[in-house]
């Protein structure tokens, strides 16, 4: 499974505006049903549900990033937005440090495995310090999918 497998183009923000975790998450999830991913009318229902989710343990997993995720049955299928914030966000992250990148995965209920495959997709680049810099330093839409491009193409480990 590659990153622009379930990565969504037009649910890349590279100036997110919002200064709080819940307003982040709703934003990428805005964003998510903005690019014809997910029903508008379902965008409260699974941004509050990925909020529940972060209530229960945090997603910044420290040096600058979080990935907040949920499984959800209004979810059609694995999908993820990312957004950059310059000024940072408290995500309550294990070092805790703000967060200047997130990555905001959604999967239906009924695909676990998948999940997990994004999940691990996600973290083993997010572990690569090159890569989360030039990610935090990508100030366009393009410049963020030619990171994932770069990534995709690497080779594993």
């Amino acid at each position: 499974m590659k990153l622009a497998d379930f990565v969504v183009p037009g649910a890349i923000l590279p100036n997110i505006t919002s200064t709080d975790r819940n307003g982040v998450i709703r934003d990428l999830v805005t964003a998510l049903a903005d690019a014809g991913e997910l029903a508008t009318e379902d965008v409260e229902v699974i941004a509050k549900a990925a909020i529940q989710r972060e209530n229960q343990g945090s997603t910044g997993f420290g040096k600058g990033v979080a990935v907040p995720h949920v499984k959800h049955a209004k979810i059609p299928r694995i999908m993820a937005a990312i957004g950059r914030s310059a000024a940072g966000v408290d995500f309550a992250a294990l070092d805790r440090s703000p967060v200047y990148t997130v990555v905001m995965l959604l999967s239906p209920p009924d695909q676990p495995e998948a999940h997990l495959q994004a999940m691990e997709r996600i973290f083993s680049h997010l572990q690569r310090d090159q890569f989360r810099r030039f990610l935090r330093q990508a100030e366009t839409v393009e410049a963020v999918l030619d990171l994932i491009r770069e990534a995709d193409e690497a080779p594993a480990g």
